[in-house]
C-alpha cells in the first residue's frame, strides 16, 4: 500500500469515527434535549393523548379531562368551579406552561413521574397511569373567602395552626382556567387576561407581597417581649407622643389622635394601633433584632414552597433610624403576602410553634397508593416562647373585643386579631391597603384556624378603607366556616 492510499484510509477511518461519535451524541444527549424541549409538539401530543390525573379537594376532583375534536391533542383539561379554585390549581394548557399545582405536579399528573412506573412501564418505555394530588383545602372555607371578597381586589389565606394545613387560598379577581386549556382558543383568552388592569392571573394570596401596615406590629411586639425590652403586654412602654422620627423634623402620627398612646402598654398600643409606640420600639430594638424575629416568622425566605413557590415577604436591611421606625409599623420597604401574615397569627395561636404551611396532603398513584404524605412530613419550629405567645394572644383578643378589630367577633369563638391600613403611593396619595390577620378557637369543638386577608382595592370611599371595615368581615366569614 503506498503512502497516499494509507493516508486516505486513515482519513476515511477518522471520518467514520467522527460520524459514530456524532450519532451517539445525538442519540443520547441532543436527542433527550430535543425530547424535553417545550416546543416539541410530540410532548404535547403525548401529554394530552389521554386524561390527566386530578387535583382533589375534600375527596372530590375539581379537575377533569374531556375529548377534543379535530385535533392531534386528544384531550384537554377541564375545571369544576374554576374561578373558585384558580389560585390553588393554576392551569394546565395545551398552549402554555402549567402553573400552580398543575405545574408543580405536572409529571405526576401526566404519568411521567418515575415513582409511577411499574416494571412493565420501565421495559416498554410507556407512560404510567397518572397519579392524583390530594389537597388540604376545605371547600367551605374557600367558598366563604371567595364570596366575602366578592368584587374586591385582594387575597386571603387560612391555615390550621396545629397542622400547618392550608384550608383556603383565594385571590380576586379570579379567572376561569378552562379558558386557557384549548390550544385553539387559549391565545385570545391569554391576551385578554394579560391586558386586564386588575391582573386576574396574579395570585395575590401567595405571590404579591405588599406593605402589611400595622399587622406587622405583632412581629415587633414579639421581638420586644422575646428580647426582654418589656416583660409583658401590660407594662408601660417608653413611647413619647408625638414621636419625632430620628434625624428628621417629621412626627410619626397616630390615626386616632385621641387614643391613649403616650407610654402605652403593648396591649393598649395594639388595641389602638399606636404608631408612636411601635416606631419607637423598632428603633429601641434596632433593625437587626426586628429582622431576626421577622425571619423566624418566615420573612426573607426565597424558598417558601407550599408546595407552590410563594414570593418572599421582605424585611429590609441597611436602614437609618427613621426608616427603621417606619418599618416598625409595616411601612417603608416592608412587604408581606397574606400567606406570611397568616403564618404570623398561626404561630402565635399555636403557642409559639410554626408548623410548615402546606396545601397538599398527599400525592398518590392511579390506584390510590400514597407516594408521599406531606401531613406527616410537615416540620415544626418554636419561634417564640409559649409565654410570649400567650401574651400576644391576650392582646390580640383585646383588639377584637375592644379595639380596632370588632368586626371579627364571633359568638362562641375566642378571636384574636390585628388590623392594618398600609399607605400606598407617594405621600399616601393612593387608596391604602386594608389588612386583617387573626386566629379563632372554637369554645365548643376545639377547632382552630389562623387567617390573613388583604384588600388591595375596593369600591369603598377612601375614608372608609380600613382593616376592620374591609378585611375583618372576610376573615370572620372564613373563621366561621373553618370552625363549624
Amino acid at each position: 500500500m503506498n503512502k497516499t492510499i494509507r493516508r486516505a484510509s486513515v482519513f476515511a477511518l477518522l471520518l467514520v469515527l467522527a460520524l459514530l461519535v456524532r450519532a451517539t451524541w445525538l442519540q443520547f444527549y441532543d436527542g433527550q434535549a430535543l425530547a424535553d424541549d417545550n416546543d416539541n409538539r410530540r410532548n404535547a401530543i403525548a401529554t394530552y393523548s389521554r386524561p390527566l390525573g386530578n387535583i382533589i379537594v375534600a375527596g372530590n376532583a375539581i379537575t377533569g379531562s374531556t375529548r377534543t375534536k379535530g385535533s392531534d391533542l386528544a384531550y384537554k383539561r377541564t375545571y369544576t368551579d374554576g374561578k373558585l379554585y384558580a389560585a390553588v390549581t393554576g392551569y394546565a394548557s395545551q398552549a402554555y406552561a402549567p402553573t400552580q399545582l398543575e405545574g408543580v405536579y405536572k409529571d405526576l399528573l401526566n404519568g411521567t413521574d418515575n415513582r409511577l412506573k411499574t416494571v412493565m412501564d420501565t421495559v416498554t418505555g410507556e407512560r404510567a397511569e397518572p397519579g392524583d394530588v390530594l389537597t388540604t383545602i376545605d371547600p367551605a372555607v374557600q367558598k366563604a373567602a371567595y364570596r366575602a371578597l366578592g368584587d374586591k381586589k385582594g387575597g386571603a389565606v387560612a391555615i390550621d395552626p396545629k397542622t400547618g394545613k392550608i384550608l383556603a387560598v383565594v385571590s380576586t379577581p379570579s379567572y376561569d382556567p378552562s379558558a386557557l386549556t384549548d390550544a385553539n382558543t387559549a391565545g385570545k383568552a391569554w391576551k385578554t387576561l394579560n391586558a386586564d388592569r386588575d391582573k386576574p392571573l396574579t395570585n395575590r394570596a401567595l405571590r404579591q407581597p405588599l406593605p402589611p401596615g400595622s399587622t406587622f406590629k405583632l412581629v415587633v411586639a414579639a421581638a420586644a417581649l422575646e428580647d426582654g425590652l418589656y416583660k409583658n403586654v401590660d407594662e408601660p412602654t417608653d413611647s413619647p407622643d408625638p414621636y419625632r422620627l430620628p434625624g428628621t423634623v417629621r412626627d410619626l402620627e397616630n390615626e386616632n389622635k385621641s387614643a391613649p398612646c403616650e407610654n402605652a402598654s403593648l396591649r393598649v398600643a395594639l388595641r389602638y394601633s399606636c404608631n408612636n409606640v411601635f416606631g419607637h420600639m423598632a428603633v429601641q430594638l434596632g433593625q437587626d433584632k426586628v429582622k431576626a424575629m421577622a425571619e423566624k416568622f418566615g420573612f426573607d425566605n426565597d424558598a417558601q414552597d407550599v408546595p407552590v413557590r410563594a414570593y418572599a415577604s421582605v424585611y429590609p436591611s441597611g436602614m437609618d433610624q427613621a426608616q427603621t421606625a417606619l418599618s416598625g409599623i409595616g411601612q417603608f420597604d416592608v412587604t408581606a403576602t397574606p400567606l406570611q401574615m397568616a403564618m404570623v397569627s398561626a404561630a402565635i395561636a399555636n403557642g409559639g410553634k410554626l408548623v410548615s404551611p402546606h396545601m397538599v396532603a398527599q400525592i398518590t398513584d392511579s390506584g390510590g397508593d400514597v407516594l408521599k404524605d406531606y401531613d406527616d412530613s410537615a416540620g415544626s419550629e418554636e419561634i417564640i416562647s409559649s409565654t410570649t405567645a400567650e401574651q400576644l394572644q391576650s392582646a390580640m383578643q383585646t383588639v377584637v373585643k375592644d379595639g380596632t378589630g370588632t368586626n371579627a367577633l364571633i359568638d362562641g369563638v375566642t378571636v384574636g386579631g390585628k388590623t392594618g391600613t398600609a399607605q400606598h403611593g407617594e405621600n399616601n396619595s393612593k387608596t391604602p391597603y386594608a389588612w386583617f390577620t387573626s386566629y379563632g378557637k372554637s369554645d365548643s369543638n376545639g377547632k382552630e384556624v389562623a387567617v390573613a386577608v388583604m384588600v388591595e382595592q375596593s369600591d369603598a370611599a377612601r375614608s372608609e378603607v380600613s382593616g376592620n371595615g374591609l378585611a375583618a368581615p372576610v376573615a370572620r366569614a372564613m373563621m366561621q366556616a373553618a370552625l363549624k
